[in-house]
C-alpha cells in the first residue's frame, strides 16, 4: 500500500481496537486513525497498546468530539476537561494530531458559536502544544449539524483561523462545492489531514460512504488539486454506512486503501 495511506476506525466500531489493528496490518496500511470514544472504555488503552506492540502501524490521528455535553452553547467545561484527557492519552500513543467535531451550536448563531469554541478550546490548544500535538477541526455534512457547526470547507477554514488550530478537510462533505481548489489553497497551511471516501449518486441514507471509484467523486482530480496546492500528509480513509456494512469492513477497506494507493502512484505523490 501507498505509505501516505490512513485507515479511521470508524468501519470497525464493533471490534476491538487492537483487531483493527491487526488488519491494517494485514493489509499493509501503516497509519491508522483511532477514536476517542474507543480510547476513554474501561481498558481501552490497554486495547490500544496491545494492537501497536506488534509494531508495523502508527497512530497517525485520533478524531475526537469536542463539545457534545451536550453543545457549545451550554458546555460548562467538561469538553476542555475531557480534551485534555484524550491529550494525555494520544501523547502516550505517539499520534501528532486530533481532528474535532466541534459541538452543536444550540441556540447560538454560527458567528456567536464560533466565538463559543474559540474561547472553549483555547487551553486544549496550548496542552496539546506542549505535547507536539496538532489540533485540526473538520468540514462535515449538516446532517450532524447536531454535533457540529462548520459543514462547508469555506467556514472551517474560517473556524481554524480564529481557533489558531489545523484544518481536516473530509472531501466527502465539500466535493460539490464551488472553489474547491482556491479553498484547497487556502487551506493548506493548516491542513494537517484529508480524508477519502466516494458517493454513489441516489444515496439517501446518511452516512452513505462508498469505496473509492465506487461512485462519482472525482478522486483522482480532487487528489491532483490538493497536491499541487502542496499538501503533504496522509489521505485517511473513512468508511462507513450500508455499502460499506453489506460488502464487510474488511473487505471494502481492502479494496479502498489499494484503490486510493493506485491514484496515488499515478499522481506521483
Amino acid at each position: 500500500m501507498h505509505p501516505r495511506i490512513s485507515l479511521h476506525q470508524a468501519a470497525f466500531m464493533g471490534a476491538s481496537t487492537s483487531a483493527f489493528l491487526d488488519h491494517c496490518r494485514a493489509i499493509g496500511v501503516a497509519n491508522a486513525t483511532l477514536v476517542s470514544p474507543k480510547l476513554l472504555l474501561p481498558h481501552g488503552m490497554d486495547d490500544a497498546r496491545g494492537g501497536l506492540a506488534a509494531g508495523g502501524v502508527r497512530v497517525s490521528c485520533v478524531n475526537h468530539p469536542f463539545a457534545t455535553f451536550p453543545n457549545l452553547e451550554l458546555d460548562t467545561g467538561e469538553a476542555a476537561r475531557k480534551l485534555d484527557e484524550v491529550i494525555g492519552m494520544i501523547a502516550e500513543l505517539g499520534a501528532p494530531s486530533i481532528y474535532l467535531v466541534t459541538g452543536g451550536r444550540g441556540s447560538l448563531s454560527w458567528e456567536e458559536a464560533a466565538e463559543r469554541f474559540t474561547r472553549l478550546v483555547a487551553p486544549c490548544a496550548e496542552t496539546a502544544c506542549s505535547h507536539g500535538i496538532a489540533l485540526l477541526v473538520e468540514n462535515a455534512s449538516a446532517f450532524n449539524v447536531d454535533i457540529h457547526m462548520a459543514h462547508t470547507l469555506s467556514d472551517t477554514i474560517t473556524l481554524a483561523e480564529l481557533a489558531g488550530i489545523g484544518v481536516c478537510i473530509e472531501l466527502h462533505a465539500c466535493w460539490p462545492e464551488g472553489g474547491l481548489s482556491v479553498s484547497f489553497r487556502r487551506a493548506m497551511p493548516r491542513c494537517g489531514l484529508v480524508q477519502v471516501s466516494d458517493y454513489v449518486l441516489g444515496d439517501r441514507t446518511a452516512p452513505c460512504r462508498a469505496v473509492p471509484g465506487d461512485g462519482a467523486i472525482p478522486l483522482e482530480r480532487l487528489l491532483g488539486d490538493l497536491l499541487e496546492a502542496g499538501y503533504q500528509g496522509l489521505f485517511d480513509l473513512e468508511l462507513l454506512g450500508p455499502r460499506i456494512e453489506a460488502e464487510g469492513p474488511a473487505a471494502a477497506t481492502r479494496r479502498a486503501a489499494e484503490r486510493v494507493s493506485e491514484i496515488l502512484d499515478r499522481l506521483g505523490a
